[in-house]
């Protein structure tokens, strides 16, 4: 199967929802969430520096349920744009 390459815009949605999951992830180790949301660290890793841009659904539901965030604020902060205003997380 030949995978078709990402866009800029899809790298770029990547790259916010990596810094999204670093600041929601705030002081807790990257293996605490990793092992919550039912991932390896290495998966975490590699979507937090956008180097896997495009997680799995089950993968982003996992980590939103570990960091106790909604999906929708996960969508709303890694749509167009989004870069251009200062992410707010919930409290």
């Amino acid at each position: 199967m030949v995978r078709t390459p990402l866009t800029p815009w899809e790298r770029q949605r990547g790259e916010r929802f990596g810094a999204l999951l670093r600041q929601a992830r705030g002081e807790r180790s990257m293996v605490e969430v990793a092992a919550a949301a039912g991932i390896s660290a290495e998966t975490l890793r590699k979507i937090e520096t956008g180097r896997a841009p495009t997680p799995a659904f089950f993968t982003v539901a996992a980590l939103a349920a570990a960091l106790g965030m909604s999906l929708d604020e996960l969508a709303g902060a890694c749509a167009a744009g989004a870069d251009d205003r200062a992410v707010a997380l919930p409290a």
